[in-house]
């Protein structure tokens, strides 16, 4: 219990139990015990700031430094044979972004065609890659299922092989003659020339059943057109070519994922599944009301991954095509590295390069909203 005391000159002070340090004139006990405290967390924060600075430092001269030079080269024209940062590099402010996005011209078409291409690629393949890699999943995480190791190592091991080494099988596999041609033959179907064909998919089909004649389109199609490119190129889908691209990646990234899907699943509580099924639940409700929303935060991060990765394909693209047939798989990766190391025009490859960047941003922050919690909130009560 607190005591009342009088100092020589009258006033009150207020002292502790005894033994306490007294507190200064004019601060409480509360206040006291709070200043150390304060001087204990500025002292472990400093002491972060120590043991984080070397990864700092790493990152800022690894990373942000380059992003920043990249900016600043994509104001310019540059050929790559001077230093940017003197007067030798012709500025051009925004020339660089305008000629990609709003001037008519060679430059926007190729990017336009290189847009659409990654489109059809990242809207095939990441939906493809996701589901096959939860199904992978949801077959080894089977507790009665022999030889899971095995099928795990099975599933995952083209994620870990050379993409160079993987690309350049599929050329052999999808050539004129190849191995999946033969197999095809052998049920009476004569396979394309994959990496030779540019026809769209899409286009194929509608011409299949009569709708639009892929080389003369009429109407809306033809008269109306969008960066270069009319609403029947937009819409034609992607290439043959492509499509082997897209059988390749999700090949090869369906097993990375299947892990990610795979630890999240044995991350499920056991008690939340048996209760279910003592409700009498079927394999299709527990999929739909008990795991997919348990695995609603690591839907998000693989959704995410493949969206970024899908958008900067690029190793695949270079092997098996270099944009042929017809700039069909052309990507604005690869299109970024031709106008750089190819035309020596760094400048609009640094353009080509934060476009590409803005769009994956856009589109994941679209992606965060689009598969947030969604709940009914009530106003607080007073």
């Amino acid at each position: 219990m607190p005591i009342r005391t009088m100092r020589a000159s009258g006033t009150p002070r207020t002292t502790g139990s005894p033994g306490a340090p007294d507190s200064a004139p004019g601060e409480t006990g509360t206040t006291a015990k709070a200043r150390p405290r304060r001087a204990g967390l500025r002292g472990e924060g400093t002491w972060g700031w120590l043991f984080v600075s070397p990864m700092v430092l790493v990152l800022g001269l690894f990373m942000v430094l380059p992003i920043l030079m990249a900016l600043w080269v994509s104001l310019l024209h540059w050929d790559g044979q001077s230093n940017p940062f003197s007067g030798q590099a012709d500025f051009v402010g925004l020339d660089n972004y305008r000629t990609l996005l709003t001037q008519d011209g060679l430059d926007r078409t190729l990017f336009a065609t290189s847009l659409r291409n990654n489109a059809y690629y990242v809207l095939l393949t990441v939906p493809l890659q996701t589901v096959l890699a939860l199904t992978l999943a949801l077959i080894v995480n089977q507790r009665l299922l022999r030889g899971r190791g095995a099928l795990r190592t099975t599933f995952f091991f083209p994620s870990v092989t050379s993409s160079i080494a993987v690309s350049t099988v599929f050329l052999f596999l999808f050539q004129g003659s190849g191995a999946v041609n033969s197999m095809l033959s052998w049920i009476g179907l004569k396979g394309p020339n994959w990496f030779a064909d540019p026809r769209g998919v899409l286009s194929l089909i509608l011409s299949g059943l009569g709708i639009v004649a892929p080389e003369r389109p009429a109407g809306v199609l033809a008269d109306h057109s969008l960066m270069g490119l009319s609403w029947f190129e937009w819409l034609a889908g992607p290439s043959v070519a492509m499509c082997t691209i897209i059988l390749l990646a999700v090949w090869t990234t369906s097993g990375s994922f299947m892990l990610i899907f795979l630890a999240a699943l044995q991350n499920i509580p056991r008690e939340l599944e048996e209760s279910a099924a003592m409700e009498g639940v079927n394999r299709r409700q527990m999929l739909r009301y008990v795991t997919l929303p348990a695995l609603r935060p690591v839907l998000f991060l693989v959704l995410t991954l493949g969206l970024i990765s899908t958008w900067q394909v690029f190793d695949q693209v270079y092997v098996m095509g270099q944009g042929a047939p017809g700039n069909t798989t052309l990507t604005p990766a690869f299109l970024s590295y031709s106008a750089g190391f190819d035309n020596a025009d760094f400048g609009q490859g640094s353009a080509i390069a934060f476009i590409l960047l803005a769009l994956i941003l856009i589109l994941t922050a679209f992606q965060r909203w689009a598969l947030r919690e969604r709940g009914v909130h009530t106003g607080r009560t007073r």
